[in-house]
């Protein structure tokens, strides 16, 4: 199968679009009903992922410019799936062995802070992305989207930063670091939507 650059940037886009609509519903369902069996969209999460390191693999060895943005959307999704990887099955045995056994508890933690150590990395990167194609889109002469996604990209990419340094209990609360990565996963993919041709 042969992709256009175009076209698989334009898949691209919609792999990110999915994404961040994922993630917000996972975490409603997370604190909204706690009982519903998540799996399925975390296993989808997880699929999304690894089509989105392929593609944004795919689209940096064919551009000609972005290759930043690309790169780091192709990493983050690396990470991702490392980190949706982790929850899906160290999650469960950890949390089931605690339980049994509460000298296990520490043990347990540190495996949640080993994915949110990957999360927050992956969102770092897709802070990068987002600056990197938001100042390209403000140099087509989009400046509102642009200057957003710009914005919005450097929030996230600190936030999530210090989260990764500081822990999930520093400073700065973590949603606030996922929110902004989310967000700018968002304007990230919107960007991607509207780049132009490079074929």
């Amino acid at each position: 199968m042969e992709l256009t650059h175009s076209r698989t940037v334009r898949i691209l886009a919609i792999l990110l679009l999915l994404a961040a609509i994922s993630q917000p519903i996972y975490t409603a369902l997370y604190l909204g009903a706690p009982n519903v069996n998540r799996q399925f969209l975390w296993g989808l999460e997880g699929l999304l992922f690894v089509l989105l390191a392929a593609f944004a693999g795919s689209a940096l060895v064919m551009a000609k410019r972005y290759t930043l943005g690309f790169s780091a959307i192709a990493f983050a999704a690396v990470l991702n799936v490392v980190q949706v990887g982790v929850g899906l099955t160290q999650f469960g045995p950890f949390r089931a062995a605690a339980e049994a056994n509460a000298d296990l508890s520490g043990v347990a933690s540190s495996v949640v802070a080993f994915s949110f150590f990957g999360y927050n990395a992956a969102k770092i990167l897709l802070g990068l992305a987002a600056v990197d194609f938001g100042m390209a889109k403000m140099n087509e002469g989009s400046k509102a989207l642009g200057g957003l996604t710009v914005l919005v990209g450097a929030v996230a990419f600190v936030a999530n930063a210090l989260v990764m340094m500081f822990g999930l209990q520093g400073f700065l609360p973590s949603p606030v670091a996922g929110a902004s990565g989310v967000l700018a996963t968002l304007l990230l993919s919107i960007c991607l939507f509207s780049l132009k041709n490079e074929d």
